[in-house]
C-alpha cells in the first residue's frame, strides 16, 4: 500500500472527497484505511458496561485505499507516491537494501 498509519491524507474521490485527516488503522488485506474524521457512520450500541445507556455512535468506517492520496510534506498538496531504493553497507561486508517513500511533487522524504 502507499499509505501507513500516521500518514497525514487527503480524500480524493466519494462523499468526503477534499476531507484531510490521519490514519488511524490500516488494513493490508482488504486494501483499505480508517481516516479520522471521515465517512462518519451512525452504529447502534447495546448498553454495555463501558456504555451503561446504549444508544447511536458516531464512528469512522474503512475507506478504500485508493480513495486517498499522501499530503505533501513541504506544500501540504496531494501527491503521487515514489520509491528511492539504496543499498547499505553492513559491518560484515553484505549489502542490504533500503526502500524509502518518497513524495513525487516535491522529492521530500514522506517517512520521517
Amino acid at each position: 500500500m502507499h499509505v501507513k498509519k500516521g500518514d497525514k491524507v487527503q480524500v480524493i474521490s466519494g462523499k468526503d472527497k477534499g476531507k484531510q485527516g490521519e490514519i488511524l488503522a490500516a488494513f493490508p488485506k482488504k486494501n483499505r484505511v480508517l481516516v479520522e474524521g471521515v465517512n462518519i457512520v451512525k452504529k447502534h450500541a447495546k448498553p454495555s458496561q463501558e456504555n451503561p445507556q446504549g444508544g447511536i455512535l458516531n464512528q469512522e468506517a474503512a475507506i478504500h485505499v485508493s480513495n486517498v492520496m499522501p499530503l505533501d510534506p513541504k506544500s501540504g498538496e496531494p501527491t503521487r507516491v515514489g520509491y528511492k531504493v539504496s543499498y547499505e553497507e553492513r559491518k560484515d561486508g553484505t549489502k542490504k537494501r533500503v526502500s524509502q517513500r518518497i513524495a513525487k511533487k516535491s522529492g521530500e522524504l514522506l517517512d520521517k
